[in-house]
This record gives C-alpha cells, structure tokens and sequence, in this order.
C-alpha cells in the first residue's frame, strides 16, 4: 500500500493529564495505537479509553513527585512500514519534553502500534523507562529483520499483554521481551489471563502496575514485590509473570 507524504503536519503534545505540577521532575508520555498503514490525520476524539484512565491514574500516583503526563498526538494515523511515523513522533516529543521541563527522566508508554513506537523510540538518552502495553510486534516482513532490542540497553522495560489478544499476538512480544532481555537485564513481562487487547477486565490492575513502574523507575520508590521478582527472574519466569487480580489494591482488613 502506498501512503503519502504529510507534509506541514507536526506532531504535538496534549495537555497534561490533571493539573500540571508547579516544578516537572519526570514526564511520561503516552503513545495511543493505530492503524499498520494510514496517512490520514489522527482523529481529534479523546485517546483510546485505556490511555486515559492509565493518564489519570499516572497523574493522580505522581503528583507528589512532579510527574507530567502528555498524550502524544502523532502527524498521521499509521505506522507505514519503514517510515516508522509513531516512532519519530515519540522521538520528537522526548526532545519537546526536555525542551519544555530541561534534564528530567522521561517513560514512554505505549499501548499497540503505540507500544512499538515506544519500544522503538526507547533509545533517546532521556529516557529512563518503556512501557509497552499489548504492542504490535509483526514478525511478517523477514526483509526488514527483527524489531530493533539494542536501544533499550540502560532502560527499564515493561510489558504487559493479554493472553486473549487477537489482535496483536502476545508470543510475539514474549519473543521480543526474550531478545531484549539478552541485552539488558531489566526488562519485565507480565501476563493478564483471559484478558483481551483492551485489557478491560483488568484495567484497574494494569494502571496500578504501570503506575508502580513509573514511580519506581523515574523517582526512585521501591518496587512492588510482583515487579521486583519479574526484574530479578530468569527467563523465562520473569517473561510470563502473571498480573494477580487486585494487584495495587490495599489488603483488607480482617
């Protein structure tokens, strides 16, 4: 398929996610997910349902911290093959966050093509984190290779799928997640059983681990336990660690 050039369009951040925090430490930035090839401009409308309850529960987490969280909207729609469009787009808008907060630690995440995207774009020297939530990872064009795992070396990476994801195939990014770790030992995956490319059944527990990443990886704070084994684990234990039901809940009170 052939798919034009979009010339005069830029890529651009939205709003902080909540109210912006009077002194920005670290930024994450959320990369919604798209079409295989499109040039038509991305839609106005509100970003996947995922990536704005995952924004809002990221600002409410790290507000205390100075974390500022931006949605990125991309120039075109799809990923167009060797143009790679959300990959330059998440490139651009860690150089705009630097360029707006200075030498903050910056994670991108991600959730289908966005998830590639923020895998791919991961080498940038301001970024601390990855976190790529059910990511496109096709394996069908033998021309091109295997997606790029040499630019996540020094990150920390998180990724986390649905068992029941027909629509990215999540051995895909458990082979990823195993080529990667190979490089860097600080890559983690995590499984959400019966749960779909949405995640809807577990939305509450995929923000709280994400959540838990981001705090963990930008400010410093201790990992929940279930993150730290899944870091800690060889593979592939660590590869196919699975997200419990409730994780990030207080225990009740007996």
């Amino acid at each position: 398929m052939v798919v034009l050039a979009t010339p005069g369009r830029t890529a651009r951040l939205g709003r902080t996610a909540g109210p912006r925090p009077a002194v920005v430490r670290g930024a994450v930035l959320l990369l919604p997910g798209g079409p295989e090839a499109s040039a038509r401009r991305p839609s106005a409308l509100r970003a996947a349902a995922l990536l704005n309850t995952l924004g809002r529960r990221l600002a409410l987490a790290g507000r205390a911290d100075g974390l500022a969280v931006h949605v990125v909207h991309y120039r075109c729609r799809g990923w167009n093959g060797d143009r790679a469009d959300p990959a330059r787009d998440a490139a651009w808008a860690v150089e705009e966050a630097v360029r707006r907060y200075g030498d903050v630690p910056v994670c991108l995440a991600g959730h289908g093509m966005g998830g590639r995207a923020a895998l791919r774009a991961g080498g940038h020297e301001a970024v601390r984190s990855v976190v790529a939530v059910a990511p496109w990872l096709p394996e069908d064009d033998t021309a091109a290779g295997p997606e790029p795992v040499k630019q996540l070396t020094g990150r920390y990476v998180l990724i986390v799928h649905g068992t029941r994801d027909l629509r990215t195939d999540p051995e895909l990014s458990f082979s990823f997640a195993a080529r990667a770790k190979k490089a860097n030992r600080n890559v983690c995956r995590f499984e959400v059983h019966t749960d779909g490319h949405g995640l809807r059944q577990y939305r509450a527990e995929v923000t709280a681990l994400t959540a838990d990443f981001v705090r963990g990886t930008l400010f410093g704070h201790e990992f929940a336990r279930p993150v730290r084994d899944a870091l800690a684990a060889p593979p592939p234990i660590g590869l196919r660690m699975p997200l419990a039901s409730g994780f990030g809940r207080p225990p009740r009170r007996r």
